[in-house]
């Protein structure tokens, strides 16, 4: 017998980026360092409000087909968001990945992930639910394990740089 999944809620890409506003508005100023995860771990824990929303949200998005819909290599993938004024100067990037290494590359202004496990005790780069954040230069191969999890990035201008490495 299957798992069985409540549908989700369809949401549109205008009312997903006015989701999203209301994260980016909290982070806009602050530095991206450990600090600022846990904060986001505080203030936006797994299993609370708004990390729920937002993940119910991306779930009812990739049902409706507008999110994750490339594919390339095993990874769903999409930027859904440009970095613009709405988004406080963040892209918003969402990709789905299972029990793989995704491509190196560089964050030149940092990265600030929000990890959605879709298997339960899946990890994104070692950690489970929750948020994760990356320093300016720094870089990484982003691996999942233990499962399938998705994963929404905050990007500072949009800027990510693929190694190649």
């Amino acid at each position: 017998m299957g798992v069985l999944r409540r549908r989700e809620k369809a949401v549109t890409p205008e009312q997903f980026r006015d989701l999203i506003s209301t994260l980016t508005v909290r982070v806009q100023d602050k530095p991206l360092d450990g600090q600022l995860e846990i904060e986001l771990n505080q203030a936006i824990p797994p299993g609370g409000e708004i990390y729920e929303s937002v993940f119910g949200a991306c779930r009812g998005a990739i049902e409706a087909g507008w999110m994750c819909k490339h594919e390339a290599q095993g990874i769903r993938y999409g930027r859904v968001i440009k970095p613009g004024a709405e988004t406080h100067g963040f892209s918003v990037d969402v990709v789905e990945m299972h029990d793989l290494e995704g491509p190196h590359h560089r964050h030149p202004m940092g990265e600030i992930d929000m990890v959605m496990p879709l298997t339960p005790g899946a990890q994104f780069d070692g950690r489970g639910a929750g948020w994760v954040v990356y320093a300016p230069g720094s870089a990484h191969r982003p691996t999942v394990t233990h499962g399938r999890a998705l994963v929404l990035y905050l990007l500072p201008e949009g800027k990510i740089e693929f190694t190649g490495a």
